[in-house]
């Protein structure tokens, strides 16, 4: 896969290593890699991996994708954590990790910002920043079973606070703005709509609402707003193709835990096979040697 685009440091006892000493150089600063990301918002539409550690983001790198981003359900399963167990320590140093594993620009997913307040999601922003990250995610869910979503107003207060923050930086920091209405019971396109045009209004660089139902859906979303639109695959029966998502207006696609679920479906059925079975067919559908998972690697 020549290119993802359609054209039709460590933290001690975080769990996560430090990536230093490593093959490859990091040769792009902080600024290059956040002019690289935004000039990748500008079109055509693209892909956006979320590697879960060093390997995996090498390996992407190698097959030539253009940016990462991190996935917090994912980087939480990968040190044995359900997601939104991460502290934010425990979340920028994982970030840390995949920055430092590659050249390319990194994005966070980032929760919702690890508070509730406007303050706490400005600090998260700024914290990323320092992280080498070159944008980040953030959600409008607070963790409450009860009430899901935070009130319009402070999920709109909330966003401009993270959108301020980004711009005292000194190089273009990526702010995307994440509505989850769609995910709950009784959520309304209507109310997604609202949202999101609320949170572009209050500076947020791109736009997210997982769970949208169909193509249909996906395109008056695209179509209601002026800045770029990120749509998650990873839902079964609610992930279109590439070629579907860019003709309804999507200029970014992320892949959430998609991959790192691929991987780990292949590595439970192996493991399956030979503790229920006593067999090892699954060698032959395996790469012959680690050899070939590090030869696709690329800093």
């Amino acid at each position: 896969m020549a290119s993802s685009r359609a054209s039709t440091g460590h933290t001690p006892g975080s769990g996560y290593p430090d990536s230093s000493g490593l093959k490859g150089s990091i040769v792009a600063t902080q600024r290059e890699k956040a002019n690289q990301f935004q000039k990748l918002h500008e079109g055509p539409c693209f892909v956006i991996p979320n590697p879960w550690d060093i390997g995996s983001a090498k390996v992407l790198a190698g097959l030539g994708f253009e940016a990462l981003a991190t996935s917090s359900a994912a980087s939480a399963a990968a040190i044995g954590k359900r997601d939104h167990e991460l502290t934010r320590d425990e979340a920028l140093a994982h970030s840390r990790t995949i920055v430092d594993a590659t050249d390319l620009p990194v994005s966070a997913d980032l929760e919702n910002g690890f508070g509730d307040t406007p303050v706490a999601v400005a600090e998260t922003v700024r914290r990323a920043a320092e992280a080498g990250l070159v944008g980040c995610t953030i959600e409008d869910t607070t963790g409450n079973t009860v009430h899901p979503l935070y009130d319009f107003d402070l999920a709109v207060e909330r966003v401009a606070a993270g959108a301020a923050a980004a711009r005292a930086l000194e190089f273009p920091f990526l702010l995307t703005a994440r509505t989850h209405n769609l995910l709950f019971p009784g959520g309304q396109l209507d109310e997604t709509v609202r949202r999101l045009q609320a949170f572009e209004k209050a500076g947020a660089d791109v736009l997210f609402a997982p769970a949208l139902p169909e193509l249909a859906a996906v395109q008056m979303i695209c179509g209601s707003l002026t800045k770029p639109f990120n749509f998650m695959v990873g839902i079964p029966g609610k992930s279109f193709s590439v070629a579907e998502l860019a003709a309804a207006g999507v200029r970014r696609i992320s892949l959430a835990t998609s991959l790192y679920r691929a991987a780990m479906t292949g590595f439970l059925d192996a493991a399956r096979e030979v503790q229920v079975h006593g067999t090892f067919t699954f060698l032959e559908r395996t790469l012959k040697s680690t050899g070939e998972i590090v030869g696709l690697m690329r800093s």
